[in-house]
């Protein structure tokens, strides 16, 4: 009887032990989930990266607006744009066919989201590639990329970094192939108006994946996260991103009566913010735009600087209040200098002028010259031949001249990467 009591009463005991436990569970979720919310809210109302915008003449080259246009941002998903530049440029050259297979690693079938949802050991096309970064803004399709074309992502990434100086994109460093968060991955609004330029110039036919606005894959239908696509009369792309230290980014280009303008918005506070943004821009300078293409198209310069090192560190917010992009009113309007009178968009071959960095550097950069890649798509032999040529001696009439101290394009005193790290999105 007493056994019996005993462990009547024990297991009594263990059960308001145990309820008195699922209610403080209970109690602490909910307390949790209220203080989630409450930090969503309180994120949604006061959420406002730095803004940075210009709009761009393609037609002429003319800057017909700008908006700390040389502000050092984070790239987000526009990373893609690059990653999709290089891919083309091997098409170009027949080293890969839209129906190449390009094989799934664990590490890009690892990529967060958002992604095709890929498995270590499947293949996926190159076309299924490109239109999985056009719609969804696949990171794994991304890296998928990446490993086809350098055999890593580290060295892909190097080879985005000198693709862009080549091009004149002076403030961007690439650190991987989606876009995902890191502090070192920086961009301007100028850079990357100069390649929103030069992929449609260089690859018209392979920009047409920009204009598509659905991708059938596997069972699904994808939408194209560019809701300016058959919205805007004129839109034909091209990406969109968005990272927590980026804000909500965004590349478009408008052709309409002969005139062709290509734009960006760099941190907007929400996707509709961005793209209300975006429509104000193009609506009111497409007027102004030339009809008549007088700009020579962006070439890629062979005796650029192609070493990969970091750029200055992205800023925060500056002291004075931010922009906001609830409405056109609230957004930086055209500097005195571009109202006078617009400016020419530089040229690959002249760097883009230094603009004043936010932010004092914050450590030492990683630096160093950027691998080329061992191009896994097709070896090619060269035989090398030995010319001797003869002595050759040349006359001056003037005195030799004194050299001149070579002074960087852009040095804010010290180089640093950004630290900030945030959660990933399209």
């Amino acid at each position: 009887m007493f056994l019996t009591f005993g462990t009547t009463r024990g297991f009594r005991t263990l059960a308001v032990g145990l309820l008195t436990g699922v209610a403080a569970f209970a109690l602490l979720v909910d307390s949790a989930d209220a203080r989630a919310r409450k930090r969503h809210v309180a994120k949604g109302g006061g959420y406002n990266p730095p803004y940075a915008a210009i709009v761009v003449d393609a037609n002429s080259g003319q800057v017909l607006h700008a908006a700390e246009a040389d502000g050092i941002r984070h790239p987000a998903s526009l990373t893609k744009i690059m990653t999709l530049y290089l891919l083309f440029e091997r098409m170009e050259a027949g080293k890969i066919k839209p129906d190449t297979p390009l094989p799934v690693s664990a590490h890009a079938a690892s990529q967060s989201p958002t992604k095709l949802g890929l498995k270590p050991g499947q293949t996926i096309t190159a076309d299924e590639a490109i239109r999985g970064l056009v719609t969804r803004s696949a990171n794994d399709a991304a890296v998928v990329i990446a490993e086809a074309i350098a055999g890593d992502e580290e060295d892909f990434a190097k080879l985005m970094t000198r693709k862009a100086r080549a091009l004149g994109m002076n403030r961007t460093v690439y650190r991987n192939a989606s876009g995902l968060p890191d502090g070192a991955q920086v961009t301007s609004a100028r850079d990357q108006a100069i390649l929103g330029r030069a992929i449609q110039e260089r690859f018209p036919t392979q920009y047409r994946y920009f204009s598509i606005s659905s991708f059938a894959f596997r069972g699904q239908t994808i939408r194209n996260h560019n809701r300016l696509l058959g919205s805007v009369q004129g839109v034909d792309g091209i990406k969109t991103g968005y990272v927590r230290a980026s804000g909500f980014n965004l590349v478009s280009s408008m052709k309409r009566n002969n005139r062709h303008l290509v734009a960006v918005v760099l941190g907007g506070s929400s996707a509709g913010a961005r793209d209300a943004k975006m429509r104000s821009l193009l609506e009111k300078y497409i007027d102004d735009a030339s009809t008549r293409r007088t700009a020579p198209m962006i070439a890629e310069a062979r005796d650029a600087d192609t070493s990969v090192a970091a750029a200055p560190a992205a800023a925060p917010a500056p002291a004075t209040p931010r922009m906001m992009l609830a409405s056109a009113g609230s957004v930086p309007a055209t500097p005195p200098s571009a109202a006078a009178g617009a400016t020419a968009m530089p040229g690959a071959r002249f760097p883009v002028a230094a603009a004043k960095i936010e932010r004092p550097a914050a450590g030492k950069p990683e630096a160093g010259k950027a691998q080329a890649s061992a191009d896994p798509i097709k070896p090619i032999a060269v035989k090398t031949i030995k010319v001797k040529l003869g002595g050759v001696q040349t006359a001056s009439l003037t005195p030799p001249l004194a050299h001149l101290p070579v002074v960087p394009a852009h040095d804010g005193g010290a180089r640093a990467a950004a630290t900030t790290r945030s959660l990933a999105a399209p």
